[in-house]
């Protein structure tokens, strides 16, 4: 193990950080890749209700449906370097390492969204909503899913420059779907949105944010869809 994974791997964050969590409330948005997750996202952050929480990760930037990412927009880029030093110092709320990058969010970013008395959105993977949810049960968990395969399967791709890339990647994004879906079908805190319209995804997915951490029967419709697209996933 080296030494970023073990620092990773025994991460506790401070007590102080633990209760900044707790006293903010905050959106967690998770999903498979390409389920249009920061999409929805960006789109909620054009309400006064919300302020963005900008992870860090040890990756490059990517291109994104012709944009190459922005520093301190889309992520905070940093090096291994400073993720280790980041994590020494205590400055995560949580972090992870995932395919050989380091992805955490920053107490300094959501103490912004806590001292302007906004909600705190962020878009994290299984993982870290898992932690976020150990420290403050009464996060709002979200997990957005694409309507079908084919869809998917047509968004992803849009994010390669080729179908070659596409190919290369497909095996892993492939797996880390499978993964993700039966996670979060497994635990019980995630609300699921089906994707289908962006306008609708939207508007429930503020619903859901601003009502609080209460579950209806939407909630049970769309795990059941989520479920079909996990099995159409595995089949393939």
């Amino acid at each position: 193990m080296s030494e970023i994974e073990s620092l990773i791997t025994n991460y506790q964050p401070a007590e102080s950080t633990i209760q900044l969590v707790r006293d903010t409330k905050i959106a967690l948005l998770a999903g498979i890749s390409g389920a249009g997750k920061d999409t929805i996202k960006k789109r909620l952050l054009k309400l006064p209700e919300f302020r963005d929480i900008v992870s860090h990760t040890t990756r490059p930037p990517r291109v994104n449906n012709g944009s190459i990412e922005q520093d301190g927009v889309d992520y905070h880029f940093i090096d291994q370097k400073i993720a280790e030093e980041m994590l020494q110092n205590n400055e995560f709320i949580e972090a992870k390492f995932v395919h050989g990058t380091v992805y955490g969010t920053s107490v300094a970013e959501l103490k912004l969204a806590h001292d302007q008395n906004r909600v705190a959105i962020t878009d994290v993977d299984v993982q870290g909503v898992e932690e976020y949810e150990r420290l403050a049960p009464e996060s709002i968990a979200i997990f957005i899913v694409p309507p079908d395969y084919q869809t998917w399967i047509e968004r992803l791709k849009k994010r390669y420059a080729t179908e070659e890339d596409f190919q290369v990647e497909w095996p892993k994004r492939r797996q880390s779907a499978i993964s993700e879906l039966t996670y979060a079908l497994e635990v019980p805190y995630y609300h699921v949105i089906i994707n289908d319209d962006l306008d609708r995804a939207v508007r429930v997915t503020e619903e859901i944010i601003l009502r609080g951490d209460i579950f209806k029967r939407q909630d049970d419709e769309a795990r059941l869809a989520a479920r079909g697209l996990l099995n159409d996933i595995i089949k393939i």
